[in-house]
C-alpha cells in the first residue's frame, strides 16, 4: 500500500517556517510604512521681532585727509622784476599727434609723480612700476668684495663679450655687484664726475673706473610706433632690445671693442650732444600694448666723468632745429618728469640740447601724468588754540574779583604796569592778577637768548685713479662733509613755562652761477625751564658739498651761511641769528623752500645756473 503525504512543502521548506516568515516580512511592511507615510504636524511658530532699544546716537567727524592733487602751481603773491635772462632760452616742440600731451595741462604735471626721496640723475630708491631696474657693477673687485684679476684691456673686453654674447649675467657673476638697486624712467645722465655713480648706488669708497651701471626693464607703447634713439656715453653706453644691440657709443683708444654694431645713417656722429657727437640707433617698431624686453648699459673705462644719455626720434615727426642744425629731440622717458627731475637734469645739461617736455612717454596707456591713490592714515582733527594777540588793551581779572581795563607796559620788580585808554600807567601787583591773566603776562615777557652758531667738516677722501688710462690728468673731485649745530641759552633769570620752537636754515652757494641752495632745515620744540640755566641744541644732518671740475668747467657748492629763529607759542619770533640780513627778511619764502632746492636773492624757488655748452 502506498503511503500518500497531502501536506504541501514549499521548496523543501517546513509550512511552520514559511509561516513565520510571512508573519515577520508583514511587521515589516508595517513598521515601515509607519515610518514613510506617518507626518507629524507641528504648530508653525510665528516670528515676533524683538523690542527695540534705544542706542545712543554718536556724531561722527568725517576724516580730514590731506590728498595731493595734481592742480597748478600756487601763484605767488610776490612780483620779482629782477629778471637774469639765460643764454638762451629751451626751445619747446609743438603738440605732436599721437604724443603725450607734455606735461599734463601746464606745470601742474610736476604734482602727478610721486615725490620720490633723494632722486637723482642715476634714478630714485623706489619703483613706480613702468620704470628700469638699475645695478652697479665693479670689474675692480670680485663678487665678495676683494681685488678681482683684472687689467684695463681684460676689462673692455669683457664689456665686448657680455654684450655679443645676448647680455649673459653669467658673465658678470664673478665681479662686484653693489646691493642697493636705483630706478629710473630715463636715461638723461649728462656728464658728471665719476665718483658720483658708485655713490649714489651706496657705494662712497668704491673705485670710479672699470665699472658700469646696467638697468633692466620693459619697452611698451600704447600704440603702434616706429622709432630710434640718438645717444651719447661716456665712455661707452650700449642699448639692448628684444635681444638685439640697437645703439652703441663710446671713444675707447688703442682697442677698438664698440666696433660690433655701427649705424649706417647720414646724421650718425654729425651732432653733439654735451661733449659727445650722438650716435643714430636702428629703428624700432612696437605693437600697440605689447612689451619688449630692453637693457641699457653705461659706464667709465679710466675715471674722469661718466654720462647716458637717450633720446627719441619717432617716425614721420618733424622737429626744430638745434643751433647746430640737428633735430631738438625729447629725451627717452617711461613717465613725465616732475620738477624735481626736470631741475636735477637741467642743472648738468647745456641750454638748448635736448627737450624734457614733449615727445612720448613709453607705457601701456595714454595720458599725462601717473595718478597716486593716496594710502596715508587719516589726519586726526586738530582743534585750533585759543589765539592771543599781544600789546592790546584788554580787561584784567583780579583775584579780589575787580577788573581792569588796560594794555601792558611792563613788569618790574612784582609789580605790573598798566595803561588806560586815557594813558595813564597803573601798578598792579603781579600776585593779585587771575591765574589766566599770569599766562598771559608770561607771554608778554619771553626770556632774553643767545643764539650761537658752529660747524664742522671733514674732507672726503676719494679713491685714487689707477687704471692704465692714458689721461694722467684727471682731476679727482673735492668733497667736504658738514655738521651744523646752533645753541641757544637763556641769558635772562625770569622761568619761562611756555613752548618755544627754534628753526636751523643752511645755505649753500653755487660756485659757478648765483643760486643758493638750501642744504638742511631743523625744527623743534623745547622749553626754557630752568631760567638762566637752561640750554637747548638743535643740530643739522649731516650734508656734502662738491667741488669738482667738468671738462674746463669749475662746478659744485660752496658753504654760504645759515638762519637760526625762535618763536614763541604764538608763532611770533622772539629771537634771530643769520648771517645774510637777507635771510630773515624772507624768512616766509624760506620756509617754502625743499631742503636741496635753488632759490634766488628773494628766497623764492628757481632752477640751478645751467651747464654751459661744452663745444
Amino acid at each position: 500500500m502506498k503511503y500518500s503525504n497531502k501536506k504541501k512543502v514549499v521548496k523543501g521548506m517546513p509550512s511552520a517556517v514559511v509561516l513565520s516568515i510571512l508573519i515577520h516580512a508583514g511587521l515589516f511592511l508595517l513598521a515601515g510604512m509607519l515610518v514613510v507615510f506617518t507626518v507629524v504636524k507641528k504648530e508653525e511658530k510665528k516670528f515676533e521681532p524683538p523690542k527695540a532699544v534705544d542706542r545712543p546716537k554718536m556724531k561722527l567727524r568725517k576724516p580730514k585727509v590731506k590728498v595731493k592733487k595734481a592742480a597748478k602751481p600756487k601763484p605767488t603773491t610776490r612780483i620779482v622784476t629782477k629778471v637774469k635772462r639765460a643764454e638762451m632760452p629751451d626751445i619747446q616742440l609743438p603738440e605732436m599727434s599721437g604724443m603725450s600731451d607734455g606735461l599734463g595741462g601746464g606745470l601742474g604735471g610736476f604734482d602727478m609723480m610721486p615725490d620720490l626721496d633723494d632722486v637723482s640723475i642715476f634714478g630714485g630708491a623706489r619703483s613706480i612700476g613702468n620704470d628700469f631696474e638699475g645695478r652697479f657693477y665693479s670689474f675692480v673687485h670680485n663678487r665678495a668684495g676683494g681685488k678681482a684679476i683684472m687689467d684695463r684691456d681684460q676689462f673692455l673686453l669683457l664689456i665686448r663679450k657680455f654684450c655679443t654674447s645676448g647680455w649673459k649675467e653669467s658673465l658678470l657673476s664673478r665681479y662686484y655687484r653693489a646691493p642697493d638697486k636705483l630706478y629710473t624712467t630715463s636715461f638723461m645722465v649728462p656728464p658728471v664726475p665719476a665718483p658720483m655713480a658708485p655713490d649714489v648706488f651706496g657705494q662712497p669708497e668704491m673705485e670710479s673706473y672699470w665699472f658700469f651701471a646696467k638697468y633692466k626693464g620693459q619697452l611698451v607703447y600704447h600704440e603702434d610706433i616706429r622709432f630710434r634713439f640718438w645717444g651719447v656715453g661716456d665712455a661707452y653706453i650700449v642699448v639692448y632690445v628684444d635681444g638685439k644691440n640697437v645703439l652703441v657709443n663710446g671713444v675707447i683708444p688703442r682697442l677698438d671693442v664698440l666696433d660690433f654694431w655701427q649705424s649706417t645713417d647720414a646724421d650718425n656722429d654729425k651732432f653733439w650732444l654735451t661733449d659727445k657727437r650722438m650716435r643714430v640707433g636702428d629703428w624700432i617698431e612696437l605693437k600697440a600694448g605689447e612689451p619688449v624686453d630692453m637693457q641699457v648699459l653705461f659706464g667709465e673705462w679710466q675715471g674722469g666723468t661718466v654720462s647716458g644719455i637717450l633720446l627719441v626720434e619717432v617716425d614721420g615727426v618733424d622737429y626744430p632745429q638745434t643751433r647746430q642744425g640737428g633735430p631738438l629731440l625729447p629725451a627717452f622717458k617711461t613717465e613725465e618728469f616732475n620738477r624735481n627731475q626736470i631741475e636735477q637734469i637741467r642743472k648738468y645739461l647745456p641750454v638748448g640740447e635736448a627737450s624734457l617736455t614733449n615727445g612720448p612717454v613709453f607705457r601701456d596707456f595714454a595720458g599725462s601724468g601717473l595718478a597716486v591713490e593716496n594710502t596715508q592714515e587719516p589726519e586726526p582733527e586738530v582743534v585750533p588754540e585759543k589765539t592771543v594777540e599781544k600789546n592790546q588793551i584788554r580787561i584784567w581779572s583780579l583775584t579780589n574779583g575787580k577788573t581792569i581795563k588796560g594794555e601792558f607796559i611792563t613788569l618790574i620788580g612784582g609789580k605790573v604796569t598798566l595803561k588806560n585808554a586815557r594813558g595813564k600807567q597803573i601798578p598792579v601787583p603781579e600776585g593779585r592778577f587771575s591765574e589766566e591773566d599770569l599766562n598771559y603776562i608770561d607771554l608778554l615777557m619771553p626770556p632774553k637768548l643767545a643764539l650761537d652758531f658752529s660747524k664742522t667738516s671733514e674732507q672726503r677722501k676719494f679713491p685714487e685713479i689707477n687704471n692704465g688710462g692714458s689721461n694722467n690728468n684727471l682731476i679727482i673731485p673735492k668733497e667736504a662733509c658738514f655738521d651744523f649745530k646752533a645753541r641757544i641759552s637763556q641769558t635772562s633769570p625770569r622761568l619761562y613755562p611756555h613752548e618755544l620752537t627754534a628753526e636751523l636754515f643752511v645755505v649753500a652757494q653755487e660756485i659757478d652761477g648765483d643760486k643758493q641752495i638750501l642744504l638742511d632745515y631743523q625744527k623743534e620744540p623745547f622749553h626754557m625751564a630752568d631760567g638762566r640755566r637752561s640750554v637747548f641744541q638743535i643740530k643739522s644732518k649731516t650734508v656734502s658739498l662738491t667741488d669738482y671740475v667738468v671738462r674746463e668747467f669749475h662746478r659744485g657748492e660752496k658753504y654760504k651761511g645759515h638762519l637760526i629763529v625762535v618763536t614763541d607759542s604764538l608763532g611770533e619770533v622772539i629771537a634771530y641769528k643769520s648771517s645774510s640780513k637777507n635771510f630773515f627778511d624772507n624768512l616766509d619764502n624760506l620756509r617754502e623752500i625743499p631742503v636741496g632746492k635753488y632759490f634766488d636773492d628773494d628766497c623764492i624757488r628757481c632752477q640751478p645756473t645751467r651747464q654751459k655748452r661744452f663745444y
